[in-house]
């Protein structure tokens, strides 16, 4: 459910956030880890107005603290963007172009209605997919490569890993299958910020009523023992407790039933509150090593050590609300509203890099020193996905890109392709 609040209490709402939520750095720790689920800050109550009474005038907020020099600063406080020559894109003539023209044409099915991809889109429909060289002839005749920057000016940054995982689950709970995925709950609030002021777009406040106030929703703990309303909300009942906190990590999956069926499930909602890394809590504690610390170093810990996983869990207090997608999806569906391509489609941050672009990503493959320079297409977003430079890439499905997209932290740059005769610009 959906609410708008006047701009005077949203503005109130923003100072405490400002100077009491938690917020995601930027620079990724010392250890390689594949938790990089969104990272939202703990919304404060927000107040709404009696409704038979004019509301008084809120008492003037303190200024809000400036911004830190970090990367979620909005394209217009720098220039996000400079143009190269093609032969600037490390090894643009190694990949092959051809291989990203199904997922370009997955873009274009969401970006049709803007005038700087109509032609581009159109142009794009007559390529063949075996073809490599026309391929780059169309791109490097109808696209001007941008070198992406930070704030600060650097160019390098972070790309992570995700994926599609398998679970093992059913429709009805029992001794095997005892952990429910939940869909949304429907005392879950979200507040549109957007709504109210558009320099806000995208922001959103997540909570629940209590009273005449939106205090903020329940955290893992609280949903866990049963504080939330969830109770026949359950959509699956799945057998792993770990497995599914790396399903909320990664934010879709698959469930396989007892008769064969396979179930697709894809982010629906979340409840506000920030991701605190489980893998960070057991370096902390000495429970593992920095180098350790990964999805499959976790998922071994937990096995070693049942009866201390729930309250690890529990110390992470983001929690993730699914959906159940059509079987017949070719892929888990991302934030432009397409299927994802696996080794094809990143996310990204869309407000310092436009949704169904193509980007270039010069990185390498996961804990090595080979190269991995590719086009990619920017089709979906993570709220930890923050800063001009920060990419998660889309692996697949299975165990061998789970293996991949869980030992993937890794440094990159990235170049944006855009329309020539048009200024990139976002949503």
């Amino acid at each position: 459910m959906q609410i708008r609040v006047p701009l005077a209490i949203v503005i109130c709402a923003l100072a405490i956030l400002a100077s009491s939520c938690a917020s995601v750095p930027n620079s990724p720790p010392a250890t390689p880890t594949a938790e990089t689920v969104p990272a939202v800050p703990v919304q404060p109550a927000v107040v709404i107005p009696e409704p038979s009474v004019p509301a008084p005038l809120p008492a003037p907020s303190p200024p809000l603290p400036p911004p830190p020099p970090s990367s979620t600063l909005p394209p217009s406080a720098y220039s996000a963007y400079s143009t190269v020559e093609w032969n600037a894109l490390p090894a643009w003539s190694g990949d092959n172009p051809a291989e990203a023209i199904p997922a370009l044409l997955l873009s274009c099915s969401g970006l049709k209605s803007q005038p700087e991809w109509q032609s581009v889109c159109a142009l794009a429909a007559q390529l063949r997919k075996d073809d490599p060289e026309a391929a780059r002839k169309y791109f490097e005749t109808n696209f001007v490569p941008y070198a992406v920057r930070n704030p600060e000016g650097g160019t390098e940054g972070l790309v992570t890993g995700y994926y599609e995982p398998l679970l093992s689950g059913s429709r009805t709970p029992g001794k095997k299958y005892r952990y429910p995925l939940y869909g949304v709950p429907d005392d879950l609030l979200v507040v549109d910020l957007g709504g109210q002021n558009p320099e806000l777009r995208g922001m959103r406040l997540r909570g629940r009523l209590q009273g005449r106030k939106i205090v903020p929703y329940y955290t893992r703990a609280e949903i866990e023992r049963g504080d939330a309303a969830v109770r026949g909300r359950e959509l699956l009942w799945v057998e792993d407790a770990i497995e599914l906190f790396f399903l909320q990590v990664q934010g879709s999956g698959r469930v396989k039933l007892p008769d064969g069926e396979t179930v697709r499930v894809g982010f629906a909602e979340h409840n506000g509150h920030p991701y605190k890394s489980i893998g960070r809590v057991l370096i902390d504690r000495g429970e593992l090593s920095a180098d350790k610390a990964s999805m499959q170093g976790i998922k071994q810990w937990a096995k070693q050590n049942p009866d201390m996983l729930p309250l690890l869990l529990q110390q992470n207090p983001a929690y993730v609300f699914f959906r159940e997608l059509p079987a017949q999806d070719p892929g888990p569906i991302g934030a432009l509203g397409v299927a994802l391509t696996p080794g094809r489609s990143i996310a990204v941050d869309p407000a310092t890099l436009p949704l169904g672009a193509p980007v270039f990503l010069s990185s390498t493959w996961p804990l090595s020193a080979r190269p991995l320079n590719r086009l990619m297409l920017a089709q979906d977003t993570g709220s930890a996905i923050k800063g001009a430079v920060r990419a998660d890439f889309f692996w697949g499905f299975g165990d061998e890109a789970g293996a991949l997209a869980g030992r993937m932290r890794q440094s990159a740059r990235l170049w944006l392709l855009y329309p020539k005769g048009f200024t990139p610009r976002l949503p």
